[in-house]
């Protein structure tokens, strides 16, 4: 059965009622439900409240950033979740960006390869309910965690899945996690993608996750304002621009250099239509389909299309969009 995805929770949602609108995803056909953790919702409340009233789709979070929760309180939250939800859940780890983790939070943003490295090999040996010693002295280069044992050991233990962006993060995902979280680029992008996780993977299948930007409007033009904004404010972050750079992207140099002036405007009358028409998934519900097919088709194990609701009832979008 191919996978579907929706990331919760739905754009303007009433937060009260989320339970109401998760029973009604998994009744439509969606077989995951995803969240996210930036500035808007906090990633696990959703998960919690998706766990305690559904009993199929499987639930993960894309992503927690790495820097956030101390290595103890993020095994046991995820240990919280995985023992609602036996069997159907996934937590996405990244490293996150320095805006949010040193700016936002005021935690040091320091070797977050390193970091998503300690953390992939601590949290499994958590789940098992292995007590554990993550010093430096036993190989953990970011970690100083001394004598700690998970109290609760959930039943089954969360899938684990890393977000990545350039090779060697991507490899990492391949050698230590059970699968990799890739945003912010085309269906045809994933070929260049999923072969470097894969070989590093050696022969086992990693779970693909695809977060997919949806704009869901037949006025392409509409459409691709909205999008050209969301690109602007991604794809001008150092890291993002990096991944579009190695994957080849050369049509967004204008749009660097004039954003970079400090022309905003031309930044984004910049953008070529084509390459939104890439990154954005957007037209009628059939064509939005046919588009998360493509990425599909390349590789993605698991779309999880992200929802811009332009002034629609989210939820009658997702009946549009669900799997028919």
């Amino acid at each position: 059965m191919t996978r579907w995805g929706i990331t919760i929770p739905l754009g303007d949602t009433d937060l009260a009622r989320q339970g109401e609108t998760y029973r009604e995803l998994e009744a439509t056909g969606y077989t995951d439900l995803w969240s996210a953790e930036g500035t808007g919702t906090e990633g696990f409340i959703p998960l919690g409240v998706a766990a305690a009233v559904t009993s199929t789709v499987h639930l993960g979070i894309a992503i927690a950033p790495a820097y956030t929760r101390g290595p103890a309180l993020m095994a046991q939250t995820a240990a919280t979740l995985a023992a609602t939800a036996p069997g159907r859940v996934t937590i996405g780890i990244g490293s996150s960006s320095s805006t949010i983790v040193e700016q936002f939070n005021g935690i040091p943003f320091e070797r977050p390869w390193s970091h998503c490295r300690d953390l992939l090999r601590f949290l499994p040996t958590t789940w098992a309910g292995e007590k554990v010693d993550a010093t430096p002295a036993n190989g953990f280069d970011t970690l100083d965690v001394r004598g700690f044992r998970l109290g609760v050991v959930p039943p089954e233990p969360p899938r684990l899945a890393l977000a990545a962006l350039r090779g060697r993060m991507l490899r990492l995902a391949g050698a230590e996690a059970d699968g990799v979280i890739i945003n912010w680029l085309s269906a045809e992008d994933v070929r260049t993608v999923v072969p470097v996780v894969a070989e590093a993977a050696g022969g086992v299948q990693p779970d693909v996750i695809a977060r997919i930007m949806v704009v869901p409007t037949d006025d392409a033009e509409r459409a691709r304002a909205i999008g050209r904004r969301m690109i602007t404010a991604y794809l001008n972050v150092p890291v993002y621009r990096a991944f579009q750079e190695w994957l080849g992207r050369e049509e967004l140099g204008p749009m660097w250099k004039l954003w970079e002036a400090g022309d905003r405007r031309g930044a984004l009358e910049a953008i070529p239509d084509d390459v939104v028409d890439e990154l954005i998934v957007h037209g009628s519900p059939e064509a939005i389909r046919e588009h998360v097919q493509r990425y599909i088709d390349a590789g993605v194990t698991i779309p999880v299309m992200a929802l811009t609701p332009v002034g629609r009832d989210p939820m009658e979008i997702c009946r549009s969009l669900a799997p028919g």
